[in-house]
């Protein structure tokens, strides 16, 4: 059983940056593959980035150069640093286990003005 909670979400304005960290719990977290998901009102919930177990990572066309996804394995926690955030970044992000049925609850992220 793995346990995920997002936070670090918020209202931010164009151009500012967020992090969102997501902690999980059980002693095998560093043997998954770790994902960050986004849904926006209206729409299917699409791929953000992804991290290997061994750090390898890939990112969603929209978000590269602007986001990265990082994990620190001591801590059971993957990070999600969002810069240069724009109105279509506004979405719930969860974090997820790969190949699993592990989802977080979702943090919710505002890009307005």
């Amino acid at each position: 059983q793995v346990q995920l909670v997002e936070s670090g979400g918020g209202l931010v304005q164009p151009g500012g940056s967020l992090r969102l960290s997501c902690a999980a719990s059980g002693r095998i977290f560093s043997f998954y593959d770790m994902g960050w998901y986004r849904q926006a009102p209206g729409k299917v919930r699409e791929l953000v980035a992804i991290i290997t177990n061994s750090g390898t990572t890939n990112y969603a066309d929209s978000v590269k150069g602007r986001f990265t996804i990082a994990r620190d394995n001591a801590e059971n926690t993957v990070y999600l640093q969002m810069n240069s955030l724009k109105p279509e970044d506004t979405a719930v992000y969860y974090c997820h286990a790969q190949y699993t049925g592990y989802w977080g609850q979702g943090t919710q992220v505002t890009v307005s003005s």
